[in-house]
């Protein structure tokens, strides 16, 4: 797994406390089976164990979540990336809660009565109905010889052993508190991003950056309407929480002082609205989730701040300890939870003026380091009084913005490993890169740190430790600061890149249609009026030579070269012939036909006698033996069309390997990421046509799709760098996803492996291997490339693999030379959702710390949530490809262009497209492939249109620079004159 470390289940400071609470993983290595039996028996119970649930849709379509309705059942959430942002399904979490006691199953002791225990637990609690368990950890041991001696477990946890996480609901005030394992201060700054710290400025801020790991932040929450931010309530809310949480109403409204009490506390006036419209954002937050944790845990938390209240409060919406500034707060080393709020600059934003959406303006430099320094003095004031045994985890929390920021994560004392964070970068396993978190993390780690049980409430992981950062503290800022620089400018680019892309596109589509199907005026000034010339006919011209292509003897079994009678045809005859043969694999049952049989194959093997087409031409003219049509093999237009076309196809992978050039800091950044991504597909395109092969039909075809496939498929198994801030990636602002194939890059990776396949496969058989070794050695990489797409540790790509699957079967079976009926369709795409699930079922039994949303899948199964999720994408998926016009146009057009431009007759006779079949077989099958596997995406993802748009950009263009080929190496013959009218039958006069 790229930049995963290790999650111990043990606790962080080894001999100085017991072990942790949390139970050690019911699912070793050595308890393979076992762990099957208890996934088989998990998902035969769920009708018992779950009740049914609703959700509340969502307003945003980018999201997908589920929420619950009732106790007792296990609530999900999901969030996927808009395609309008081009970014793909992100990140998934469960949260859920069972109360009740089970004295009963306690009493059991022995280990091979420990899985029925366990399976036991959950059927006892519903039937008990009470809200608050009364079991204690001698009982829990007694039903689990695994857990450690002393420690506690929930009766979630232990009712469920394949989910170790409890929800922070079965910690009831009545249950056994377990010793805090460590003390942790959550300093929150709003808006404190990576370029306000300064050495001078911010001194205290710079030393922690020289002592620990530090990050850039996501602090993506639910914003308010209309702007893509995180106001600093909501990112309070969201560090109560653990999960995205928001506020009612427009803007960024102002943070709720708490009441004081006599004791002093606080309470968080309002408290029971904000909780209430949570069910309303589409997560379905439990506010109070941290602060109840610790108190019921035992342990004593304290607040700072106004912000810092809504973080630490309990579910209540109370503070057992409260205090307006550090000075207030008295000695820190009682408690184990502080929440210290620097709200410098939060409050300095609140007093700009608002734009119509409520949202302040932009503080000035001026202002913003003044606040940044008043911030950085809070801190130092309260760093000064910890001690020394002290995690300290430093967050901006939210922005301060009209616009959404990446913003400082620093850690520096005890990791959740135990030893101290290192200087370094942090990471954490629901981003998987390194010096990039999210502010869901913020909570996991405390409650980490702390030694309490992880929360299935909580969709975050904990930070730890991660790649080697600059050896400075200078050079580190540097590189964060440069990262939030970098998703600055991609959303910036981002929305006039995709418009001039799609312009230029369908510009190219219009040009390239009138250079196919234009002719000249002069076309008939050496030919007799009624005559017409075929293009590549078996039908020898009259009175001339026989100039037929050399595998004419063939083509009597060809479907594409029509009827083979002595009559002679109209070019339109022909010509229909030919598209019928580029449009019949559109039916339900697809014949390989002419394209797989042995006489077709080596057609492809004869396209350098075919190449000599200058034979018989006039040179004055360029029209073949004067008959009145150009010749495409000296046709400079077609030369040009190529070319282009070629650009064009590789324009998708090199929006990812922009990424190796720092654009977004050279000046000018729209014209920069441009001009890189035009140079880069430049390269390709020189690569292209550098070698023999350009002479091929499916040459530069091939070149541009195999560097399409493998450059994709090395950067997700590496970490999935390339995809980072890239214009046809996802960007960390929005928070939707951070590693693995988006849907936008799993359509472009898809299609460049389907059509690479296929340029292969026609070099291969050219060169006369067995077909059934082609499509054998296709097959082994197709596979590896969808279990790469569908792997957790690499493209953990849900709704990719099906599609991939029925994709590159259509291509293999075409290849074979078989049909592609309804019932292979239907047993084809059985196996791709088998494949699927199996990969989900093998996450979900890895430790819950360490699943991707494959596993979370199957337990969003399990809980009864998933037709929810699944009805929430379709909804994405219908909303997005009808609001999403460009791309919905830019599909259509692509399509029209395929069909009714490439596939009818040509200005130099016959269809493009069926020549190119006729010449390289394998193309029909990697095209069809291709679409078939864009169409099901565009079924199975919530991005919509934006898949079929994309693998379009890449097909079409390669597949024209294809058809231009195919019209350079076969030559036009003009056809015998038009024959006289059949005199009539007997039977007829």
């Amino acid at each position: 797994m790229p930049n995963a470390t290790p999650h111990p289940l043990q606790g962080r400071h080894g001999a100085r406390h017991h072990p942790s609470p949390r139970l050690p993983s019911p699912f070793p290595g050595r308890h393979l089976t076992r762990s099957l039996t208890t996934a088989l028996l998990a998902l035969a119970l769920t009708p018992l164990l779950t009740a049914p649930a609703t959700a509340t849709p969502s307003s945003d379509a980018v999201n997908l979540a589920a929420n619950p309705t009732a106790t007792g059942t296990f609530a999900t959430s999901a969030t996927f990336t808009t395609p309008a942002t081009f970014a793909a399904p992100g990140t998934f979490a469960a949260s859920g809660a069972f109360g009740a006691s089970a004295p009963s199953v306690a009493s059991s002791t022995s280990p091979s009565s420990s899985t029925l225990a366990r399976a036991a637990i959950p059927a006892a609690l519903s039937a008990s109905g009470s809200s608050a368990s009364s079991i204690t950890s001698t009982a829990i041991s007694a039903a689990d010889p695994l857990a450690p001696a002393g420690s506690f477990t929930s009766a979630a946890s232990v009712a469920s052993p394949h989910l170790p996480a409890a929800d922070a609901s079965a910690l009831g005030r009545g249950t056994a508190q377990a010793a805090m394992a460590g003390r942790v201060v959550i300093v929150g700054v709003p808006g404190l991003e990576w370029s306000d710290l300064d050495e001078a400025r911010t001194p205290n801020l710079w030393r922690l950056v020289a002592q620990g790991a530090s990050a850039s932040l996501s602090t993506r929450a639910v914003p308010p309407p209309d702007r893509g931010i995180t106001c600093p309530t909501a990112g309070w809310l969201t560090v109560s929480a653990g999960q995205r949480a928001g506020t009612a109403g427009k803007g960024c409204p102002e943070t709720p002082q708490p009441e004081p009490t006599p004791q002093g506390g606080a309470t968080v006036p309002g408290w029971s609205a904000l909780a209430a419209h949570q069910a309303e954002t589409g997560y379905n937050a439990q506010l109070g989730t941290l602060g109840q944790l610790v108190t019921d845990g035992g342990g004593k938390v304290a607040a700072v701040g106004p912000g810092a209240a809504l973080a630490a409060a309990d579910k209540s919406g109370n503070i057992a300890k409260y205090a307006p500034t550090p000075a207030a707060l008295g000695d820190p080393a009682p408690y184990h939870l502080i929440v210290l709020e620097a709200a410098d600059l939060a409050d300095a934003w609140a007093e700009q003026p608002l734009d119509e959406y409520g949202v302040p303006a932009s503080l000035t430099p001026a202002a913003r380091q003044e606040a940044t320094k008043r911030a950085d003095q809070q801190i130092g004031a309260l760093l000064g009084r910890l001690p020394t045994d002290t995690t300290v985890l430093v967050a901006g929390v939210s922005d301060v913005t009209p616009n959404a920021h990446l913003h400082v994560a620093i850690a520096t004392g005890p990791s959740p490993d135990g030893p101290p964070y290192p200087h370094g970068f942090l990471t954490a396993t629901s981003t998987r890169q390194d010096g990039l978190v999210a502010i869901t993390d913020l909570t996991a780690t405390a409650i980490d740190v702390l030694g309490l049980p992880a929360q299935r409430a909580v969709v975050g992981r904990p930070w730890r430790p991660g790649g080697g950062a600059p050896a400075t503290p200078s050079g580190t800022v540097a590189e964060l600061a440069d990262e939030d620089l970098a998703s600055q400018v991609l959303r910036e680019v981002r929305g006039p890149f995709f418009a001039v892309f799609v312009t230029i596109q369908l510009l190219f589509y219009a040009f390239a249609a009138l250079a196919l199907r234009r002719r000249r005026a002069t076309g008939r000034t050496a030919a007799e009026p009624g005559d017409r010339a075929t293009y590549g006919s078996s039908v020898p011209p009259a009175n001339k030579a026989d100039v037929r292509v050399a595998d004419d003897s063939d083509a009597r079994t060809s479907r594409t070269e029509g009827d083979t009678a002595p009559a002679a045809r109209t070019a339109g005859d022909t010509d229909s012939t030919a598209a019928r043969a580029a449009g019949d694999t559109d039916s339900p049952v697809v014949r390989a036909g002419s394209d797989t049989n042995s006489a077709a194959a080596r057609a492809g093997s004869d396209a350098d006698t075919v190449a000599r087409a200058g034979d018989g031409v006039d040179a004055s003219t360029g029209d073949p033996e004067g008959g009145g049509r150009p010749q495409a093999s000296t046709s400079k237009l077609l030369v040009s069309v190529q070319i282009v076309a070629v650009v064009s196809g590789a324009i998708a992978v090199s929006t990812f390997l922009a990424q190796l050039v720092p654009w977004w800091s050279l000046p000018v950044p729209m014209v920069s990421v441009i001009v890189t991504i035009l140079a880069i597909a430049g390269l390709i395109t020189a690569a292209a046509f550098a070698g023999p092969w350009r002479a091929d039909v499916l040459g530069p075809l091939t070149v541009v799709s195999a560097v399409t496939s493998v450059a994709l498929l090395l950067d997700v198994m590496t970490g999935s760098k390339l995809q980072v801030n890239a214009v046809s990636g996802y960007e960390p602002v929005t928070g939707g996803r951070f590693y693995g194939f988006s849907n936008i890059a799993f359509a472009i990776y898809a299609t460049g492996t389907v059509l690479g396949l296929a340029g292969v496969a026609q070099w291969l058989l050219r060169r006369g291997l067995p077909r059934v070794v082609v499509v054998v050695l296709c097959g082994l990489y197709g596979g590896f490339a969808v279990f790469a797409d569908g792997w957790p540790s690499w493209g953990a790509d849900f709704g990719g693999v099906p599609a991939f699957v029925i994709g590159l079967a259509v291509f293999l079976i075409l290849l074979s030379g078989k049909r592609v009926s309804l019932l292979r369709l239907l047993l084809v795409g059985l196996a791709g959702v088998a494949l699927v699930g199996a990969l989900s079922v093998f996450d979900w039994l890895r430790p819950d710390s360490e699943r991707t949303h494959l596993g979370t899948f199957v337990q969003q199964v399990i809980d009864g949530e998933a037709w929810t999720v699944v009805g929430r994408k379709f909804g994405a998926m219908i909303g997005v490809t009808v609001g999403n016009w460009s791309l919905t146009l830019l599909s259509l057009v692509a399509l029209a262009f395929l069909f009714l431009v490439l596939a009818r007759p040509s200005r130099w006779g016959a269809s493009a497209l069926g020549q190119a079949y006729r010449l390289a077989p394998t193309l029909r099958a990697g095209l069809f492939g291709a679409l078939t596997c864009a169409f099901v995406g565009f079924l199975m993802n919530d991005s919509g249109i934006a898949i079929p748009a994309m693998a379009l950009t890449v097909a079409v263009p390669l597949t024209l620079a294809a058809c231009v080929r195919a019209l350079q190496l076969s030559k036009p013959t003009p056809a015998a004159p038009r024959s006289e009218r059949a005199e009539p039958r007997r039977a007829e006069a």
